[in-house]
């Protein structure tokens, strides 16, 4: 299989998780909350209409919706073109972060184009102090940004020492 098809593959992978993930979410956490670890660890349904941690919540929603929509656009066409591009010269790590981030960004797009808002579910808190609330879409971006800036820091030295005859 072509490396970009695996992309492709991780990339529409984590966008079906993530919807199917969110449509379960709002029909099981419609009429109620679900705990999973008491004090810490809640499944809500919020519908966040900004972006992440409730960024330009306040907005007015035009405005709101195209930010939103056209930076979640680019973000998601800048790191598939990267990909592409860049296919046999990324390091697995990079390659496979990127496909993360590009999976999340494309679930969390959908959300804001046909529903007008994100749903987040997993809710982390400590008492009453509460993480924002987040989606499978969002730990991908996240998990993705951390790996490609992990190579960048600690990896990227020792690897292309490697590829050097």
């Amino acid at each position: 299989m072509k490396r970009f098809h695996k992309f492709l593959l991780v990339s529409g992978a984590i966008v079906f998780i993530d919807l199917l993930t969110k449509e379960i979410a709002v029909r099981v956490l419609e009429k109620k909350d679900i705990t999973i670890i008491p004090g810490f660890l809640d499944l809500t349904l919020v519908w966040n209409r900004g972006a992440a941690f409730g960024f330009l919540a306040q907005a007015p929603e035009f405005v709101r919706k195209l930010i939103l929509i056209f930076a979640s656009a680019l973000a998601v066409i800048i790191a598939i073109i990267y990909a592409y591009k860049k296919q046999d010269k990324l390091h697995p790590l990079q390659f496979y972060a990127l496909a993360l981030i590009s999976g999340g960004a494309i679930g969390n797009l959908y959300d804001r184009i046909f529903i007008g808002a994100v749903r987040d579910f997993i809710d982390i808190h400590i008492k009453q102090y509460h993480w924002p609330a987040f989606n499978i879409a969002d730990i991908s971006i996240s998990l993705g940004i951390i790996l490609f800036v992990s190579y960048e820091l600690f990896f990227k030295s020792r690897w292309v020492k490697k590829e050097e005859p």
